[in-house]
């Protein structure tokens, strides 16, 4: 280790043996693992290369990830058929052989907090400022996911106690818009008494998934179309068209995707039944703010003019040189004409 960090922070064995008041020799003979600092050199030692006198003392490099699995695997089966109390000593042996390792941290508390619960060890509170302490240290992870898990870890431990302020507060380490920290703060109101703010937390949380499932089945849609995929572009246009359904979003929502395949195909039945479905059901593009599903939550009213503007748009496109197969269809000029 002492080689590793003078190589590191770039300087000679000369120049640390001045640095100490040792001779270089003596430097040499640590590095050569021929003999060991006195311990009151430890902290100047540390101190020199810029690292802590747990990393000194670690006499063992980081693990790759198949060491990491193999270890957490072991400790796993040992804390089927072992004395909860004697595989924690053990694991807490092989952190200390690995201080720096942060993945085999998170992963051996996580087992270990996860464990002492299905295992109904006893007085398993005398472990939580070990356990506790690991996870902490992991929110000091270099690695976003580490400290993303770290926090969650922390975050489930706190409300499993009733500490509801302290729980709340591992939530800065997930990102202010991301949904699994709405979905947190959701559980954090339903705990604590405020119902109608968790109700609303939760719908919020069911019509934002919906609109980026929405535009993820879109997606999905337009690269299968690219590829010649019929078949699948239909799929997912039918399985958009169900996702609305399911969520209550309204018949505009669920008759509107699809028009895209037909006109690609140029399905002329097609192109004809699914744009007399989505003009007939303009009139109920802001349904999904009449569905119980989001009953507490306050939208904007829409625009009065804004189903009309809109049709007025697809008329006109209607018109576009894209639906030039449509041309001559009786359906299709019936449909104009009344619009």
């Amino acid at each position: 280790m002492i080689r590793k960090y003078r190589k590191q922070v770039g300087i000679t064995q000369e120049a640390m043996a001045r640095r100490l008041g040792v001779t270089t020799p003596a430097v040499n003979k640590w590095e050569n693992n021929n003999t060991q600092p006195d311990i009151a050199l430890l902290a100047p030692i540390a101190r020199l290369l810029g690292i802590t006198t747990d990393t000194l003392l670690s006499f063992r490099d980081d693990l790759s990830s198949e060491e990491i699995m193999a270890y957490i695997k072991k400790f796993d089966e040992d804390l089927e058929t072992r004395e909860y109390a004697e595989v924690f000593a053990e694991v807490k042996k092989t952190l200390e052989e690995y201080p720096n390792c942060d993945q085999l941290l998170w992963q051996a508390a996580v087992i270990l907090e996860a464990r002492r619960n299905i295992n109904q060890v006893p007085d398993k509170e005398k472990y939580d400022d070990i356990i506790y302490g690991w996870l902490e240290r992991c929110l000091q992870s270099e690695d976003g996911n580490i400290r993303k898990e770290a926090a969650g870890s922390l975050f489930y431990a706190y409300l499993q106690k009733e500490e509801y302020e302290k729980a709340k507060s591992y939530l800065s380490y997930l990102a202010v818009d991301s949904p699994e920290r709405k979905r947190k703060e959701a559980l954090i109101f339903s705990k604590t008494g405020k119902k109608e703010e968790a109700y609303r937390a939760y719908e919020e949380l069911l019509f934002t998934n919906y609109q980026f499932i929405s535009l993820v089945l879109n997606d999905l849609r337009t690269l299968y179309m690219k590829d010649e995929e019929h078949a699948m572009a239909w799929k997912l246009a039918d399985v958009q068209n169900q996702a609305a359904r399911v969520f209550e979003m309204g018949k505009y929502y669920e008759v509107s995707t699809g028009l895209d395949v037909a006109s690609w195909e140029k399905d002329v039945p097609k192109t004809v039944e699914i744009m007399r479905e989505i003009l007939e059901a303009l009139d109920h593009i802001g349904d999904f703010s009449q569905s119980r599903l989001y009953q507490h939550m306050n939208f904007k009213e829409i625009d009065p003019g804004f189903a009309e503007r809109l049709r007025k748009s697809l008329i006109e496109g209607m018109r576009d040189e894209s639906y030039s197969y449509m041309r001559g269809n009786g359906l299709w000029e019936e449909i104009l004409e009344k619009a």
